[in-house]
């Protein structure tokens, strides 16, 4: 049998033209990839704490998909 890995993070929550303001509240930090000729934050958190901090913001989950091995929630706020 395969055993299947439950690790969690970094999670990524945001590219480099997201608002600093929320990076910052998330505790993000921009990190650019070698080979990448962009950026994008990241957090160590697990992904449903940075959902729980969104909430707390207003933030609501209106769709979520896999790609892969990845997730990825598209948000909305009012």
């Amino acid at each position: 049998s395969v055993p299947v890995l439950q690790e969690v993070g970094p999670t990524m929550v945001g590219d480099e033209h997201s608002d600093p303001h929320l990076m910052s509240i998330l505790g993000a930090t921009k990190r650019s990839t070698l080979g990448n000729n962009f950026c994008e934050y990241y957090v160590n958190d697990a992904p449903r704490v940075v959902l729980d901090k969104l909430e707390s913001l207003g933030y609501r989950v209106v769709s979520m998909t896999g790609v892969g091995q990845t997730l990825v929630w598209c948000l909305h706020r009012e």
